[in-house]
């Protein structure tokens, strides 16, 4: 869905959301028939023979679900666990349950699973079937001893031990679902844990139980120098534009101006495939873009194009919460 669009009717009551409003009511009603399908055991539930991690959203659009995934999994393997990733591989082309590497083509694996192969160090595998992969990474990976499931909250068939929902600043937009509105599910879906991508000064607007997370930058690099982090100063005073496209291109572009850098922004749809030409600006020093973005653009020859590093950070609460859910699970 086009960021613009999304921004004029999702996040606001406009006349067009109050002409989709009916099949907004016909989109909860099916959502309703098929979880109540699911937990009457019409439709199958496939449990995996090791803990299953689902971070997911019920709004369509990124809410930061790829940074927490890659802060689960550090956090994880510090604890002495062997995590496994299962990627939907939005965006690609791929229809079979295959491995990732941060060399694969985005356009055929999908942006996320080959940025979460180039961060996470540790097997990742995508597919559109959320248990078909977690089998084969599984079958490939049998030292794996939990799977984290990268966006698949709504994919009931893989059996899951605990839920993990991400949200933004934008919160639930007008409220309605699917097509009035951003959400998938109704906004009072229960899940075990929920993330608010906000930052500190967001806190006191958090809904009750929810912990924080906070996107930090952490250097720029060159797409073409990856292994060489750079500090956003270098970049002060030259004529930079930005491009993005994820699901809030405006918290990208606030993130670089808090980074003292002046940009011209330009918005593009999330998962937008990018061309050569679409990065060629007047009077342009350096453009910048997010990580998700610059998986496809590595290939441009160009040394002039930067990406951001982001690292989440959680607050201590959702840590203290993911070490007594970690005991509890060693326990039984």
């Amino acid at each position: 869905m086009n960021s613009q669009f999304a921004a004029r009717h999702w996040y606001r009551f406009s006349a067009i959301s109050a002409i989709l409003f009916p099949l907004s009511l016909l989109f909860r009603l099916a959502v309703r028939v098929r979880r109540m399908l699911y937990r009457l055991g019409v439709l199958r539930t496939t449990i995996m023979p090791v803990p299953v991690i689902v971070v997911g959203n019920i709004t369509v659009g990124g809410t930061g679900k790829t940074p927490l995934v890659l802060w689960l999994v550090r956090a994880l393997r510090e604890r002495g666990l062997r995590p496994g990733v299962i990627a939907s591989g939005y965006g690609g082309t791929r229809r079979e349950p295959a491995a990732v590497s941060a060399s694969d083509d985005p356009r055929v694996s999908g942006d996320e699973a080959v940025l979460l192969a180039l961060r996470a160090g540790t097997p990742v595998w995508s597919g559109p079937d959320r248990v078909g992969v977690a089998q084969a990474l599984l079958r490939a990976h049998p030292d794996c001893d939990l799977l984290i499931c990268d966006d698949g909250l709504q994919h009931y068939r893989l059996g899951r031990d605990l839920e993990i929902a991400v949200e933004d600043a934008r919160g639930f937009g007008n409220g309605c679902m699917l097509p009035a509105g951003p959400l998938r599910e109704p906004p009072t879906r229960q899940v075990d844990a929920r993330i608010v991508n906000a930052t500190h000064e967001a806190r006191r607007g958090l809904p009750p139980g929810a912990c924080r997370m906070r996107l930090e930058p952490a250097g720029l690099y060159r797409l073409d120098r990856q292994d060489s982090i750079l500090d956003a100063a270098a970049l002060r005073g030259k004529h930079l534009h930005a491009v993005a496209g994820i699901g809030d291109p405006g918290r990208f572009f606030a993130t670089l101006e808090a980074l003292g850098l002046q940009v011209t922004p330009h918005a593009f749809a999330d998962h937008h495939d990018y061309s050569a030409c679409e990065l060629e600006f007047d009077n342009c020093d350096a453009v910048l873009m997010t990580e998700k973005d610059a998986v496809k653009c590595a290939g441009f020859a160009r040394n002039d194009l930067y990406a951001l590093r982001v690292e989440a950070k959680l607050d201590p609460e959702f840590v203290q919460f993911l070490e007594k859910w970690l005991h509890g699970l060693k326990a039984s």
